[in-house]
């Protein structure tokens, strides 16, 4: 007679743990995200798993946090909230993101099925807030459906033109039963189509563009980082001998140490970058949507420039600027293939022509007066060499940090371009140092902006992670009150920050090493003393108060309206006509 036991069954699994499993088989390594009821199933489904839960202390904090994640490394950030204010929460990141074209998953638990609608307990309607903002968007309504919409979401996020994912998941579908036969089962995406390398006919009429003209310049975007063209476009570059500028999140995908450089244009780039607008006879924009912050009246972009545009989106072509020649498809694919066609130019007259501009418009500042902020940057330049990775808030300390610290890499400038989101910067740092351990990680953020995140300090000391923060604390709402004194008599509203607490005693309540600066004789040997510090450090350099970015083109005007330096007290200036 056998006394062998029995064989136990197996356990079926929940939904909840076909969701971790499915996110497991896409190389997931991290989630972020906060606990609440409507989601407790899938957080019960992480434990034991090998992904590693990050808790934050605020859901938007966990979607930055995500979103510097996926810059930072190209991979989706995944984040994972409650229903109805937790869900809500994220709506300001997944905008960002949405704004950026930055892959991510947002997994929002939700009320039970039978209750939507119902104006249940913590319910809302995250679906429907979110659809604005979102690539694609998914109600499960049954169990046996999450593997495929987790492939297909895997699938979206990251294809074509990257965008957030949100997933609205009810709690008895997570904790019911899994009964579908596959994990991997086939997606169901019909008429989701993604460019590749664009057609031919349209490369060889962009082709014939660059070879007709004699003061030809490439504009670099975020599409380009996204694609990994660099090394294509300096290709490009190279052959063509022509000058090089890039939008805010194109930064480094083109080495701004490159002699071929102009660095940033637009509302606050380089002097030398808007004359070269103004006097090119081609301009090709590469990933780049020719937006607001460099095109502030369309009419007068580019006179007299025949205008190329290479894009992933068809949705961009023709928007703002109505295109000579453009070509949909992936950037890098693109210009591999445009290279076959180009010929090499001579360029020494243009190049000598814009020279002249680099010497008659440097960037510059004070050394006396007091401590500014773009003699901080400056210095923190000195340090890093554009090694590290910089992620920034928004406002003048943006703006000055995109000024004076050059990237020679892509994705190793992370900002908030398309919306602008202050309490950005810090929390994307977070992600970033997640993403790429082994680098330098230092957050640029204003005393505003770091304000509204600053509670993800608890997340970055739990992490052990060796993050810098640097404050640019003038105590003001810098980029606004620049906007009231120059365009609105100095009448200043809303802006005055004077209640600032101590950063460094702030960040000692956290146990997180603090360093004051405030003087410039002690600037550099302070940063370096942060920067060498092993662990996480919270800089606070305290800058004079009121100091303007320069140069400026004001929303609206054209780049040849430029402001190069501070206006006299007495001149007047029109009230621009576009946004802050």
């Amino acid at each position: 007679m056998s006394t062998t036991n029995p064989a136990k069954p197996k356990k079926q699994m929940t939904g909840a743990e076909a969701l971790i499993k499915c996110l497991e088989n896409f190389g997931v390594e991290y989630i972020f995200g906060l606990s609440g009821g409507a989601a407790i199933p899938i957080f019960d489904a992480l434990v034991g798993s090998r992904i590693k839960l990050v808790l934050v202390r605020h859901e938007q904090g966990a979607t930055h946090i995500a979103d510097g994640y996926a810059r930072a490394t190209g991979k989706p950030g995944v984040v994972l909230v409650t229903s109805g204010p937790g869900a809500t929460n994220t709506v300001t990141g997944i905008m960002t993101a949405h704004m950026d074209s930055v892959p991510m998953i947002v997994l929002t638990g939700q009320t039970i099925s039978p209750m939507l609608g119902k104006d249940a307990f913590q319910e809302s309607d995250i679906f429907g807030i979110t659809m604005p903002v979102v690539k694609h968007s998914y109600l499960v309504r049954n169990t046996n459906d999450i593997p495929r919409i987790i492939k297909e979401a895997f699938h979206i996020t990251n294809t074509g033109r990257p965008g957030p994912i949100l997933i609205d998941l009810p709690k008895d579908i997570t904790s019911a039963p899994f009964t579908g036969n596959s994990l991997n089962p086939p997606m169901d995406l019909p008429g989701y189509h993604v460019p590749d390398k664009g057609r031919l006919t349209d490369i060889k009429k962009i082709a014939k563009l660059f070879n007709e003209s004699s003061r030809p310049l490439l504009l670099i975007g975020h599409g380009a980082v996204l694609s990994r063209a660099g090394d294509a476009i300096k290709k490009l570059a190279y052959k063509l001998q022509a000058p090089v500028t890039n939008t805010l999140l194109g930064k480094g995908e083109f080495p701004e140490t490159d002699p071929l450089s102009l660095g940033m244009l637009g509302m606050h780039g380089t002097a030398y970058a808007n004359k070269a607008l103004t006097r090119c006879d081609l301009i090709c924009s590469i990933g780049s949507r020719w937006d607001d912050r460099i095109n502030g009246n369309p009419p007068k972009f580019c006179p007299g420039a025949k205008k190329i545009h290479i894009d992933i989106d068809a949705a961009e072509m023709g928007k703002i600027v109505q295109p000579d020649a453009c070509c949909v498809g992936d950037a890098r694919l693109v210009v591999e293939e445009l290279l076959k066609y180009v010929k090499p130019h001579d360029t020494k007259n243009w190049l000598k022509e814009l020279d002249g501009y680099r010497q008659q418009y440097p960037l510059k500042f004070e050394t006396k007066g007091g401590l500014t902020a773009q003699y901080v940057l400056h210095e923190l330049q000195e340090i890093i060499q554009g090694k590290a990775i910089v992620t920034t808030d928004v406002g003048q300390h943006q703006m000055w940090s995109a000024q004076f610290n050059l990237s020679t890499e892509g994705r190793k400038w992370i900002s908030s371009g398309g919306a602008g989101t202050m309490g950005f910067g810090f929390p994307a740092a977070i992600g970033a140092q997640f993403g790429r351990p082994n680098d330098l990680v230092v957050a640029v953020v204003g005393d505003g902006g770091f304000q509204m995140t600053l509670a993800e300090l608890s997340t970055l000391y739990n992490s052990k992670l060796p993050v810098k923060v640097l404050i640019i604390d003038n105590k003001y709402l810098g980029m606004v009150r620049q906007w009231q004194e120059l365009f609105f008599d100095n009448r200043l509203s809303g802006v005055d920050l004077e209640g600032n607490p101590d950063f460094v005693k702030l960040a000692e309540a956290y146990r997180i090493k603090g360093v004051h600066i405030g003087h410039v004789h002690e600037c550099r040997a302070k940063l370096k003393e942060a920067i060498d510090h092993p662990g996480p450090v919270v800089i606070h350099a305290e800058v004079i108060k009121e100091d303007n970015v320069f140069p400026m083109v004001p929303a609206g005007k054209s780049a040849d309206e430029m402001i190069i330096e501070a206006p006299s007290k007495d001149k007047k200036l029109e009230k621009p006509t576009g946004s802050t």
